[in-house]
């Protein structure tokens, strides 16, 4: 299965907060969009590994996700590895997808920068024809996505691009809320967290906005890039 897109994401709701109008808006376009988490969120402080999946899969059903998998590495353990790097060059070679998205550079989070720098390694690695990696017992061939771009999660930087998800902006919200768990809920008995509050959604409505100011646009969503930004024209900048 060829995907356009391959977000990965340290943790289930990762991608949702972050860049989840990005995906609903190229996948309305035609986009096939995939989604890697790479842990469970087992430390989180609120919902289980189970409740995780449940409502991984109702926020995938939200987005029109075509697949996501999860490879099970130790959530706020897992390191930069040859081990990791394998399991991540294995599934980028499997989908080869154009573009790759992956966590912010650096975050409140140390699980966010440190999956950055590792699926960042892991797309040079993926195309290196004499790293070898295979899939179902079948010898993969290289693959290397012709971009890599980075969300911007809880912690501000200042994006060198960012993308209109105005007309996203509600469903975005309804797959955050997706993982009921996580966020506002009047009747939870769970511990209190810096995302469960009822402002929270709120905050995130404010980053839109401060985004999509420069643009002129109600709401968007801030990526960051590895390397300059061509363009054909100066028309096609905004």
């Amino acid at each position: 299965m060829k995907l356009d897109i391959l977000a990965f994401a340290a943790h289930p709701d990762d991608i949702e907060l972050a860049a989840s109008g990005t995906l609903m808006k190229h996948i309305a376009a035609g986009a096939k969009v995939g989604i890697v988490d790479l842990t469970q969120g087992e430390l989180g402080s609120r919902g289980t590994i189970e409740t995780r999946y449940e409502e991984a899969k109702k926020a995938d059903e939200i987005m029109g996700i075509s697949y996501r998998v999860n490879l099970k590495m130790d959530d706020g353990f897992f390191e930069i590895n040859e081990k990791n790097k394998r399991l991540i060059v294995e599934q980028i070679r499997r989908f080869q997808p154009s573009i790759v998205i992956a966590n912010s550079i650096t975050d409140r989070h140390p699980d966010h920068g440190r999956a950055s720098q590792l699926v960042s390694e892991s797309c040079f690695l993926s195309g290196l024809a004499k790293f070898q990696t295979s899939w179902e017992s079948i010898l993969q061939e290289k693959h290397r996505p012709n971009a890599v771009y980075h969300y911007i999660q809880d912690r501000f930087i200042k994006p060198d691009f960012v993308v209109d998800v105005s007309e996203f902006v509600d469903r975005k919200i309804e797959a955050i809320k997706a993982y009921s768990s996580q966020f506002y809920n009047p009747n939870s008995t769970e511990p209190v967290t810096p995302i469960s509050g009822e402002e929270f959604i709120e905050f995130l409505k404010g980053r839109m906005r401060d985004f999509g100011r420069d643009i002129s646009a109600e709401f968007a969503e801030g990526f960051t890039v590895e390397r300059t930004i061509g363009v054909r024209n100066l028309y096609d900048i905004d």
